[in-house]
């Protein structure tokens, strides 16, 4: 039987550059991913945020339909009196 032979040097440098190339792919492809996660939990605070600021333009805005309504009960009332006072 015969003894097989050792790889060459030129594949060895070849693997060598070959993971190189893929640490710096993956280096990238992973800064790639630390970004969109960083957009991802900004624009959850942004919404988050906006949320917010809806519910309190919601709260601020209850009192508009009751006054209204307690305005239009007194002019009904006050029409009321000045016919029954005739």
């Amino acid at each position: 039987m015969t003894q097989p032979s050792p790889p060459e040097p030129s594949v060895a440098v070849e693997l060598e550059k070959l993971r190189g190339t893929m640490a710096e792919g993956f280096a990238r492809v992973d800064g790639s991913l630390a970004l969109l996660v960083q957009r991802g939990v900004q624009t959850d605070r942004a919404l988050a945020d906006l949320d917010d600021r809806v519910d309190s333009l919601e709260r601020g805005r209850w009192p508009l339909p009751s006054v209204a309504a307690l305005v239009g009960a007194l002019g009904l009332i006050l029409s009321a009196w000045q016919l029954a006072a005739r």
